[in-house]
């Protein structure tokens, strides 16, 4: 029997990268909190996470892959109910790495930094042979104190229960693949932002809130199979009301990508319940006019179901292949 081996898209949104996790990982790794695969670890009263970046190209609209560094380990913390207060770094070059470029990327690590109000307080630093890196590979981990009496966990989501994006989706994605192919010329930049200024408040206010998490690999549809996996709720969405961009939609379009799938960046899928998502959508549009309530979990549906624009229903699944590796 041929032996398998590890493709791209085990590093993807997929089913097939879920189910490597719960295979090869899950059964040999065995502890309460790394079972509950959430985007930090709850610890005491900490919150822990890590992240590893290898995005191509390194510089992209409105980002690069220092911001994004920042971002993605800060905004882990955030969707876990947890105020992020320092960050490790640890960065992998290959020789003939331009200086100028490393000290572009540390400004842009250092700005976010600051931005998101953490501190990067250890790291570290490699250089491997030319070609054996593609550039530059950054790993963090980040540090967060949990807000008391919050928490984000597939336990907690109810029988209709209402699902809420903060933004439009999919513009991460995008903008990585037309940079990285340099094809078509559309006028969109990726998502990538830290969410503590929006993210916390909504914590801090608002009880009633279930569960968070940052749709990255994968897209929205990835997060609500894993919420169906891990809640064992099924997951109705009204496609008419997901925020996504006309420029986007168009790009989509030609090159045959379903938004559903692409990564955002700066974007959380919240779940709260029905009698307060009004009013969670009234405070989140302070913050983003595009944040909408896009569905509602129900126990009688198996897996993710769409209600389409047409007026039909089409399930949304995992993805089976990768559309874009090395995304973040």
């Amino acid at each position: 029997m041929k032996e398998e081996r590890i493709s791209l898209k085990h590093g993807e949104g997929t089913r097939q990268a879920y189910e490597l996790i719960q295979d090869v990982f899950l059964t040999r790794i065995k502890n309460p909190a790394l079972e509950e695969l959430a985007d930090a670890a709850s610890v005491d009263s900490l919150a822990y996470t890590c992240d590893s970046f290898t995005v191509s190209p390194i510089f992209f609209p409105a980002s690069d892959i220092g911001k994004l560094s920042v971002c993605g380990t800060v905004n882990d913390l955030c969707v876990s109910a947890a105020v992020p207060l320092y960050l490790s770094l640890a960065v992998i070059i290959e020789e003939g790495f331009l200086k100028k470029d490393l000290e572009r990327i540390v400004d842009s690590i250092g700005r976010e930094a600051r931005n998101s109000r953490v501190k990067i307080v250890t790291g570290d630093f490699k250089v491997v042979e030319k070609g054996k890196v593609d550039k530059i590979f950054i790993s963090t981990s980040g540090i967060g104190k949990k807000i008391p009496k919050r928490s984000s966990a597939f336990r907690n989501i109810q029988h209709k229960d209402k699902i809420i994006v903060t933004g439009s989706i999919g513009e991460h994605g995008i903008s990585v693949m037309l940079a990285r192919n340099k094809i078509f010329d559309f006028d969109i930049t990726s998502d990538c932002q830290g969410l503590a200024d929006v993210v916390i408040p909504l914590w801090e206010r608002f009880p009633a809130i279930r569960f968070m998490r940052d749709p990255t690999r994968g897209g929205i549809a990835s997060t609500f199979n894993e919420i169906y996996l891990g809640s064992k709720m099924g997951v109705k969405i009204i496609e008419e009301n997901v925020p996504v961009r006309k420029d986007l939609h168009t790009a989509c379009e030609i090159l045959g990508i379903d938004p559903y799938y692409l990564a955002c960046e700066g974007r959380a899928i919240i779940v709260v319940s029905p009698k307060a998502a009004s009013e969670v959508l009234r405070f989140l549009k302070k913050y983003s006019p595009a944040a909408a309530i896009i569905g509602e979990c129900d126990r009688n549906i198996k897996g993710v179901m769409m209600k389409t624009i047409a007026g039909g229903e089409r399930i949304l699944d995992f993805s089976h292949s990768f559309n874009l590796p090395r995304i973040c």
